[in-house]
């Protein structure tokens, strides 16, 4: 019979037994309830034979001691050389479902697989169940695919190694499972949710320059100046009219490209005291901060990051792209539970970010002291987990729980 594996052991104010995700993991060899019922007649018709001594029924036992032996033969030969790899998306982001895809190469020379069903053993806690793909045939030599929808529900890294292969084929007797791994990571992001345009409008206009846009040379966007034309440049940008004043010269115009403002996200992840509150007030200000670093980077803003990862402060300098997206949500993932640096050091390790141009925006969990909040006011955006300007500002889905979002720390169980 399969058995189901689960942490027995959680502190106060994280997940307990319940809350973790089930696996369940299969014998090596196993009789389902069809398989029972089978050996139960194949008992009730060797006795009548040995009773009844009639040849007939002495056929008929043996037919069936030949049919099991040949299941289980063949179970352990569907089994065989059958190699998993596994496909997943460049992260995976809490309540949001994505898909892993499974190749499963049949290495046999002349034995199919059919009827296999493959459960991850690792990283399960990572989805709301245990991850399962069914591969219902895979011709010798070839490599089919098998895609599988999931749902993450815990932020952070996760491995995934341990995997087990199952199949009753061809009768449903007998069931037989191998034990495998395959060696993978996966990055579970926190909840992205939507971001009002007036927190990204706010953000464009920076408070400490002239205007809320810098133009800069080297773009395409407004005039900039004049400059001689080489070889290599647009010739849709020369200046013929300006060229025809100094003969044997080619002047080009020189563009412009409007720099907006840059965005310093200050992380505050400060927790005191164990309680499921303060995890799930911790857990929505990760996602409205990576929330806010994935539509800014869509809209081609720069974005930084600081945060305490438990060693000291990590600073992401502000910058576009597919790869500081990738840093960004890689931090926001495995930020652990800080009880060393509080709002005040993450203040005094900011002063030195936060120049000219840069908009800084602070997440935190709880409301800030009077005293520091009258010294941010007008230099920093203050953003608290539960007040009411976060609720205007960000929204996630219902079915969203941020109190299931953090990652089980060592010690957890």
């Amino acid at each position: 019979m399969s058995q189901t594996l689960s942490i027995t052991a959680a502190p106060s104010g994280v997940s307990t037994p319940a809350e973790l995700t089930p696996i369940k993991r299969r014998p090596g060899i196993d009789f389902s309830l069809t398989g029972l019922v089978y050996c139960l007649m194949m008992l009730v018709i060797g006795i009548a034979a040995m009773n009844g001594q009639v040849s007939l029924l002495f056929g008929v036992f043996g037919l069936m001691i030949g049919v099991m032996l040949v299941s289980g033969v063949i179970c352990r030969m569907v089994l065989r050389r059958l190699k998993v790899k596994r496909e997943l998306p460049e992260f995976f982001v809490v309540g949001r479902p994505a898909t892993v895809v499974y190749y499963f190469k049949n290495q046999k020379y002349f034995w199919p697989s059919l009827s296999v069903t493959l459960s991850e053993l690792d990283g399960a806690e990572a989805f709301t169940r245990q991850v399962r793909a069914y591969l219902l045939h895979a011709a010798a030599g070839v490599t089919a695919k098998v895609p599988v929808e999931v749902m993450p529900k815990r932020r952070g890294q996760h491995q995934m190694g341990a995997y087990q292969l199952s199949t009753s084929f061809p009768f449903g007797f007998i069931k037989r499972a191998v034990q495998k791994r395959e060696a993978d990571t996966m990055l579970v992001c926190p909840p992205l949710g939507h971001v009002s345009p007036q927190l990204l409008a706010l953000c464009r206009a920076d408070r400490r320059i002239e205007g809320p846009l810098r133009p800069r040379q080297g773009g395409q966007d407004e005039f900039y100046g004049v400059k001689e034309h080489r070889a290599g440049d647009n010739p849709k940008l020369i200046y013929w009219r300006r060229s025809a004043r100094t003969p044997g010269v080619l002047v080009a115009k020189e563009m412009s490209q409007v720099a907006p403002p840059r965005l310093m996200l200050l992380i505050d992840n400060h927790l005191p005291r164990v309680t499921s509150e303060n995890q799930a007030a911790i857990e929505k200000s990760l996602a409205m901060a990576a929330s806010l670093a994935n539509v800014a980077l869509d809209v081609g803003l720069e974005v930084g990051l600081c945060s305490w990862d438990g060693d000291g402060w990590q600073v992401l300098a502000p910058q576009a792209g597919k790869r500081q997206r990738r840093e960004i949500m890689s931090a926001l993932a495995q930020l652990p539970r800080n009880s060393a640096a509080d709002a005040g050091s993450l203040m005094t390790a900011a002063a030195t970010l936060v120049k000219p141009g840069i908009s800084a925006i602070v997440f935190t969990p709880q409301s800030m002291q009077t005293s520091l909040a009258d010294r941010l006011r007008g230099a920093f955006i203050v953003v608290a987990a539960e007040s009411r300007t976060a609720a205007a500002w960000f929204s996630f889905d219902a079915s969203v729980d941020f109190g299931k979002c953090s990652p089980i720390e060592r010690g957890d169980g």
